[in-house]
């Protein structure tokens, strides 16, 4: 977009915005400008703080509760639960 420029492009536009401001007002310009950034950063950090946060507290909440189970429930799954070999075995390459 800017490749174009060059150094007295820079220059022009450096007298325009000395012409539109006045001198007088370019100090104060550039500290607003700053302080703006500064609580730009800020509330970003704030957001990207808030968003950890909630993210955290999502996977705490949606964690699976662990249930003790009747000593009948977990005798049949685990009767259940035989390891069969697979059907080709044998021919493995």
């Amino acid at each position: 977009m800017f490749a174009g420029l060059n150094g007295w492009h820079l220059v022009i536009i450096l007298a325009v915005i000395l012409l539109l401001f006045g001198a007088a007002k370019l100090p104060a310009l550039a500290k607003s400008m700053g302080q703006s950034a500064r609580v730009f950063k800020g509330e970003m950090k704030a957001m990207k703080d808030e968003d950890a946060a909630a993210a955290a507290n999502d996977a705490a909440a949606s964690a699976p509760a662990t249930t003790a189970l009747p000593t009948s429930v977990q005798n049949t799954a685990a009767d259940s639960t035989a390891v069969t070999p697979p059907h080709d075995a044998g021919t493995q390459r």
